[in-house]
């Protein structure tokens, strides 16, 4: 096989990007872990296969690799929101609420802010918003 440069691992991404897309995500991972043996502080990468561990319902290794990109990036939004998601569907709610709301403090985008939310008990909806 041939050796692998920086070229290499900029087609491997965008392939990993458009596998995930197709939802293939183990396929995205395995492309993507050349990407980051190569480049290990590549924070891009790094998000993208913890959104590829999230679709494949790998939640520890997402769990790691969201919060290496938050060790990195704390202001990042959108990987707090994700975090809070792996922490969801991992049966950890505290720790979802958490990130929930910090990502709605740092990018009050809708998804975010109802996210952060989500708390309301016994399934009741709250200051007038409908149930779905």
């Amino acid at each position: 096989m041939p050796e692998k440069n920086p070229e290499t691992h900029v087609i491997d991404f965008r392939a990993a990007e458009q596998l995930l897309a197709a939802r293939d995500p183990r396929g995205a991972v395995k492309l993507l872990d050349s990407v980051i043996g190569a480049h290990p502080e590549n924070t891009a990468a790094r998000l993208l296969r913890a959104r590829a561990f999230f679709a494949a319902a790998q939640l520890r290794p997402a769990e790691l690799e969201f919060e290496l990109v938050l060790e990195r990036e704390p202001d990042n939004a959108f990987a707090h929101f994700a975090l809070a998601r792996t922490f969801q569907r991992a049966g950890r709610p505290e720790q979802a609420t958490r990130h929930f709301r910090l990502a709605a403090a740092l990018d009050p985008k809708p998804e975010y802010l109802q996210a952060a939310r989500f708390e309301a008990r016994d399934g009741e909806a709250r200051d007038g918003e409908a149930r779905d």
